[in-house]
């Protein structure tokens, strides 16, 4: 057996657009083949359903759906300079600057975002669909109400995005206190093993996998930095409270 292992000199400046947009052709050919005509049965017991044809969507838990879901919502961007829409996989947010009380663009945005929707074969989840405002005047006005479809979106202050909690006075109170008690009754969990003797390794990979991956979740990109010292000490509490059961 020969083995060579091949090394190309700039290999991606190298890319000859016009081949490259023949050969994405017979890619398309064969993503429309793979989206289309897929039989789905359900099984009960020993029972099968009859078979129903699908020709819409993309298979849950396929490795491509993610990649194929931010191609067909690429061209969903801010029609305003002033608004960003924020795209990650399904979990999409529209960010609004409103100067001068004048909210005329952010609310032109949420009405092309729905427009752009129905043309897309999506629906808003008005029910799951909420809105943040985020104002430190010290005069505060009256914000009207968004609404979708006739419905009006509930106004939250905090709310959840991308695992971190993130609250309309932009602190991390709310998130840090969600983080302990999450790894607070991992603790518990931790003292039940140490008891039941399982060996120092087991239980600091224990802590690994279960609890600090809590505390480090989006720790480095997202909250950590900004939290206050009250924050930052009810989390190495944790970690003192872990370090002493290892």
């Amino acid at each position: 057996m020969r083995i060579l292992f091949i090394d190309y000199s700039s290999a991606f400046n190298t890319i000859v657009p016009s081949k490259l947009v023949i050969k994405l052709e017979t890619l398309c050919s064969w993503v429309l083949d793979f989206l289309t005509g897929r039989p789905q049965v359900v099984r009960v017991g020993n029972n099968i359903s009859t078979p129903l044809i699908h020709n819409t969507g993309a298979p849950q838990g396929c490795v491509l759906s993610p990649l194929l879901y931010s191609l067909f919502t690429h061209d969903c961007v801010a029609m305003h300079a002033s608004n960003s829409i924020i795209k990650f996989a399904d979990d999409t947010t529209v960010v609004g600057l409103i100067t001068n009380n004048d909210e005329t663009a952010y609310r032109e945005e949420v009405r092309a975002l729905g427009v752009w929707c129905q043309e897309n074969n999506l629906t808003l989840n008005v029910n799951k669909t909420k809105e943040k405002i985020v104002d430190f005047r010290k005069q505060q006005r009256e914000h009207p109400p968004i609404h979708i479809d006739g419905t009006v979106v509930e106004r939250v202050v905090s709310f959840k995005f991308l695992g971190v909690h993130i609250t309309d006075k932009l602190n991390w109170s709310t998130h840090t206190d969600s983080v302990v008690k999450k790894a607070q009754q991992r603790l518990f969990n931790l003292r039940r093993l140490k008891k039941f003797g399982l060996s120092p390794k087991a239980l600091t990979n224990f802590y690994r996998c279960t609890i600090k991956s809590i505390l480090s979740g989006c720790i480095t990109t997202a909250w950590y930095g900004n939290c206050s010292a009250h924050n930052r000490k009810a989390l190495q509490r944790v970690v003192r409270s872990a370090q002493l059961l290892k």
